[in-house]
């Protein structure tokens, strides 16, 4: 279904699944009522996370259930969780009604690994923060991920031992 499809229109006040109401929301509302601003509004609009509907008067309508979608879009960002990842994982979810408990339960169980990696590493990074931060530059004497003639750097660019990507690098302390 597209945005301009009228039949978006025609649903905005209808009954939906289970007999609930499909509201609809000015970009306004939504925003005001999500704390988001219109421009990003827009911008999630554009990214496929928000679906939304021009009236016959040409003004923008969302659903109210976008307000729920929001929220979690919100909160996965602070987490880290990448645009492309929150958009495939809403994909799945319906806009013009509040998700039920079984589609939250099934999201958060396919981010549940992601997130345990990104709190290891993070707390990797926190743990080791304050004498190196991986980078192979050598600058500081007592770092306890040195990198003796710069080891790591044949193995390719960035921070080999706390970037996910260089996880599987030889740590040169191990020699």
């Amino acid at each position: 279904m597209t945005p301009n499809d009228s039949s978006l229109h025609d649903r905005a006040e209808g009954a939906g699944r289970k007999g609930r109401r499909y509201e609809a929301l000015s970009v306004g509302q939504l925003s005001k009522r999500s704390g988001v601003p219109i421009s990003t509004l827009h911008f999630y609009e554009a990214q496929g996370l928000l679906e939304g509907w021009r009236t016959a008067a040409n003004h923008r309508r969302y659903w109210r259930a976008s307000l729920r979608r929001l929220a979690l879009i919100r909160v996965a960002q602070r987490a880290g969780v990448p645009l492309r990842e929150i958009r495939e994982q809403l994909s799945a979810l319906p806009h013009e009604e509040v998700a039920s408990a079984e589609d939250w339960a099934r999201l958060a169980e396919n981010w549940r690994a992601g997130l345990t990696e990104r709190i290891e590493r993070l707390t990797r990074l926190r743990d080791e923060m304050e004498s190196c931060i991986g980078c192979g530059c050598l600058s500081v004497s007592r770092c306890p991920l040195r990198n003796p003639g710069d080891a790591l750097g044949a193995q390719g660019p960035g921070a080999r031992l706390l970037d996910p990507a260089g996880e599987d690098a030889e740590d040169p302390r191990d020699d």
